[in-house]
């Protein structure tokens, strides 16, 4: 067995990993606790990259050659060869250029690519094609965040690291679910609270997440009114004399002018729009500026927004007015959604920006540039953002466009345009990992590019901490690092643009580590005398005292952990500066027919459009299906229970969801996760049109200084669906590696289309993670319908599922629209021989699906059931009862389990806590699911006394 350190590929923590291989398969994975991001520590998605890397199943998912379809509506792409996919690239790419010029076209690239591949891409669009419409998904993620920092502190540079959680006092927590979108840190914060109990914890959201559970005082804001109460807060603090007149005045300009307008900000109104009250206003308000070291948390929440950059600089006025920057504990950390979403904003890939923090609207940062790569300039006008670039390519002003590692036609908002954008174009490339991915089906060339455990390069985490990538495994088939395949089509492009002129691009495509360390040695180089200079910083430093945080300079033996200890911020005049900003509302407004406000957000184990997660079962333990949240109250109003279907419809769209109970939302609110695409949920309007996951309904409207959308909040109305006939299909598929695996999930997806909703997700048997071999994965289609649908579809879905073979147990009642079908297969067991059930079909009548599923689910014994299986409305029997709900994947624990034994757990919650972990396991491994956990045993409270000896404590 080989061993590689690299690091994970999910969120922004940047945690390392050790990935263990064996020739080409990727056979293991834990934490480095070397690493200083995690020393160890692996949330759930982490645990199971090794399952979601190589395995025959997932490389069944993998863009494996390129592909090319001759025709934009040809369902079937065909192979062919490198050299042919380049040059058709290269001769569409000329011509567009040729024909419409540079701004005519487009690159839409990624937080999750390394930053030698945005390097390149940036340096392709702006250096060699001269057009600056080079954008990236991190416009959807920390554009807001970015804009703020500029705008007060001057540069892009988070000021804080993941110590100061160590050394605060108060941790404000705002617009985040650190609990479950960055897992890891937020054992470091639970590992900081358990030293320091007197440390105050301030969470506001909207929801009362498992973030939320561990807050001394929660504010359950309404949606979008942030910037209201960080203004509220400076009022309060001003008429108490809690700022830090002495900071403002040797290090910060404008104050005058926001205390002016904060001064409309009084309690009464502020606890108004927040929708809180004066007293936790006022305590809020008191614990942030009276701490000896208040440290602030925030993501997607303010930067999701139209209001975006006036969130993120609102609540950095708050740290600049009470002096809670530059100091150990003290500052504004934004928390990175994306890998290297850091990394692509060092090397300017964003359609505003130059490398290493330039600003494209200044002359002199242009020659800079222009300097550096060789060429005679770079184009002043700024390009087209994310959300500009797809309407740009609706219109038709956009003719080609170059995608790589991102799944716009899932994770864009307004879907509608963004497809159409998609159809309209002329030529799009589509440069991805796995062909799953939903926009792989608009892509007139798909290009196979490396992904986790292949690539090679660097990354940048949220505290500034660059990390080594490293291959662990050859790329499978004929896919090319992201950087590679961008050098080679621009040597071919050079030819027509630059005939004769020296190659911009001098990199060894044919070695991968040495070609990459080359473009990122360029890439360092641009960085000289910038706030974020890494002169002092080598690829082989890395490799020998592992990874640094930046600035990290020539002649330094580190970097820096904190910014601006000395109070010297990189403005013209060395002051950081008040950004004074009037509270504005969401862009769309509740009124009369749209009710409600419907928030996006993560859920524990699942990673963006789940191009990856989505391929393992387990992961979808903790929440199985997608569904549309309300307040238990807005349920009852409209006579909704849980798992009816709700038609959830905005100005942009409509889709038809499962809707569930969940008093965590205040009343009138709604929520989705944002992971929920087509690729898992689908269904037909009354148009005929195919719909688009939630992002049918987000709003394109965005933030007028970052562009980033506003993706957490969209007016919505739900209403009950008319959708009498249902359908559950649920089956075992094939072993791994077996041709029927793959395919059968694919064709029962795509069969949502078929039906007004559908939805169609991988289940497992959930087996602990130390069990391996035991792992089952399985797949579930739930679709809905105003009538029967024909003989022959119901036929394909049992033949895909294995239910067309003689032993087929059936039943049919075509007058009632009525058809079941199911498969008993007799299972070797340590027990004996066990005959279990393999498939089954629910058609017209599903209300005996909650036995029946948990009968194949958990593999329980079903030789007894026979024909019962069968019977319309069959009631459950005793000895066929569900588990539960998955809450530790890790070890499969379910909630029934845990409830079970914590009704003989005694002692304070700590204890109970100690001793439910050491009966069960739970929580002891990534610790994910702990949040959760504590929050049960809390709800659950002690029993009355303790036995003489008790369960022995484990540590966490």
């Amino acid at each position: 067995m080989q061993e590689t350190k690299s690091t994970c590929p999910y969120c922004g923590v940047g945690c390392g990993v050790i990935i263990e291989s064996e020739g080409a398969h990727i056979t293991g994975v834990r934490g480095d606790p070397t690493h200083p991001a995690n020393f160890g520590r692996l949330c759930t998605k982490g645990s199971t990259l090794h399952l979601t890397a190589t395995s025959p199943v997932t490389l069944q998912t993998r863009l494996l050659h390129p592909l090319h379809r001759a025709q934009r509506n040809d369902k079937v792409a065909l192979p062919v060869t490198w050299d042919a996919a380049l040059t058709l690239a290269t001769d569409q790419f000329a011509r567009v250029i040729s024909e419409h010029g540079p701004d005519a076209v487009g690159f839409y690239v990624s937080g999750q690519l390394l930053t030698e591949d945005y390097y390149v891409f940036n340096k392709l669009a702006k250096g060699l094609i001269g057009t600056n419409n080079i954008d990236t998904n991190s416009r959807l993620c920390m554009s807001s965040a970015v804009a703020g920092y500029k705008q007060t502190l001057g540069a892009d540079a988070p000021p804080a690291c993941y110590d100061d959680v160590n050394h605060a006092q108060c941790l404000f927590i705002v617009g985040s679910n650190a609990a479950w979108a960055h897992p890891i840190l937020f054992r470091r914060i639970e590992d900081a609270r358990a030293a320091n109990p007197g440390m105050k914890v301030i969470v506001a959201d909207p929801r009362r997440t498992d973030t939320a559970g561990m807050a001394d005082l929660f504010l359950p804001i309404q949606p979008g009114s942030d910037v209201m109460l960080f203004n509220g807060m400076l009022h309060l603090m001003l008429w108490e004399s809690w700022i830090d007149a002495n900071y403002i005045g040797a290090h910060t300009t404008g104050f005058e002018q926001l205390k002016a307008l904060v001064r409309e900000a009084t309690p009464e109104r502020t606890a108004q729009v927040c929708g809180i009250s004066v007293a936790d206003l006022t305590t809020a308000a008191k614990w942030f500026a009276t701490s000896k070291a208040t440290l602030s948390l925030y993501c997607q929440g303010l930067n999701q927004s139209s209001s975006g950059t006036a969130k993120n600089a609102t609540l950095i006025n708050l740290h600049l007015a009470t002096g809670q920057i530059g100091r150990p504990g003290a500052g504004p950390f934004s928390l990175t959604g994306q890998p290297n979403a850091m990394g692509g904003r060092e090397v300017g890939g964003l359609a505003n920006l130059l490398s290493a923090h330039r600003d494209l609207g200044l002359p002199e940062h242009r020659a800079e540039v222009a300097a550096l790569w060789g060429v005679a300039d770079v184009p002043s006008q700024p390009g087209k953002t994310a959300v500009e670039m797809f309407q740009a390519a609706a219109d038709g002003e956009i003719k080609a466009l170059w995608i790589a590692c991102t799944n716009p036609a899932q994770s864009m908002p307004d879907q509608a345009t963004v497809r159409r954008a998609l159809q309209r174009a002329e030529f799009v490339i589509v440069q991805e990992a796995f062909v799953t991915a939903e926009t792989c089906a608009y892509a007139d060339l798909m290009l196979p590019a490396t992904t986790w455990g292949e690539k090679t390069g660097t990354v940048t985490n949220s505290e500034r901490r660059i990390s080594r990538v490293r291959t662990a495994v050859p790329a499978p088939g004929l896919a090319r690092h992201d950087w590679a395949i961008a050098v080679q089509f621009a040597h071919q492009l050079e030819a027509r643009l630059r005939p004769g002129a020296p190659t911009l691009f001098p990199y060894a495509t044919d070695t991968a580590d040495q070609g990459a360390e080359t473009v990122w040695n360029e890439h360092r180089e641009s960085t000289r005398g910038r706030d974020l200079d890494i002169t002092g910083l080598s690829w082989d430093r890395l490799e020998s005292q592992g990874p640094q945080q930046w600035p990290f300079v020539a002649d330094a033996t580190t970097g820096k952990a904190r910014l601006y200890e000395d109070g010297v911020y990189p403005t013209a005049d060395g002051r950081a500066r008040f950004a004074a900003h009037a509270w504005q509302p969401t862009a769309e407004q509740r009124e009369s027919r749209y009710p409600f406000s419907l928030t996006t957000g993560r859920l524990r184990d699942q990673w963006h459009g789940m191009t990856r997660t989505g391929t393992l079962g387990r992961l979808f333990g903790h929440v199985a299906e997608p569904c549309v949240q309300l307040h238990p109250q807005d349920m009852e109003r409209r006579k909704l229970t849980n798992g009816d279907l709700v038609q959830v419809t905005s100005k942009r769209g409509s889709i038809v969801v499962p809707v569930q109970a969940d008093a965590t939302l205040g009343l009138s609110q709604a929520f989705m996760a944002m992971h929920w695409g087509s690729a898992f949920l689908s269904g037909v309007s009354a148009t005929g049109e195919r719909l688009a996951g939630v992002n049918a309904l987000t709003t394109s409207a965005f933030c007028p200084t970052s562009k980033q959308p506003e993706l957490k909040h969209a007016a919505v109305k739900v209403l009950k669906a008319d959708l009498p006939w249902t359908l559950l299909a649920m089956a075992w598929l094939p072993a791994e590696g077996t041709s029927g695996a793959l395919s059968a999930r694919e064709a029962l997806s795509d069969l949502m289309a078929e039906f007004p909703f559908a939805s169609c997700v991988p289940f497992s048997n959930n087996t602990p993670l130390d069990e391996p071999g035991r792992e089952r994965n399985g797949v579930l289609l739930r679709a809905a319908a105003h009538e029967a649908p024909p003989d022959a579809l119901l036929e394909r879905i049992e033949a895909l599922i294995g239910l067309n073979t003689a032993d087929t147990l059936r039943y049919a009642d075509k007058k009632r629209g009525q058809r079941r079908a199911a498969r008993l297969v007799r299972r070797p067991s340590t027990e004996g021989d066990t005959t279990t059930l393999e498939a089954i079909v629910l058609a017209g009548d599903t209300s005996a699906e909650g036995w029946l599923k948990t009968l194949l689910q958990e593999e329980l014994p079903a030789q007894t059931y026979g024909r019962l299986l069968l019977v319309p409305g069959a009631k459950a029997p005793v000895a066929v009862q569900s588990r539960g709900k998955t809450v530790c994947t890790c070890f499969n624990v379910t909630d029934v389990a845990i409830t079970g034994e914590l009704a003989h757990c005694h002692g304070t919650d700590d204890d109970r806590l100690a001793q439910l972990q050491g009966k069960l396991r739970c929580g002891t491994n990534c610790g994910s699911c702990l949040p959760e956990l504590k929050r049960t045993v809390r709800a659950t409270g002690p029993l009355a006394a303790a036995p003489a000896a008790a369960a022995a404590h484990v540590t966490i």
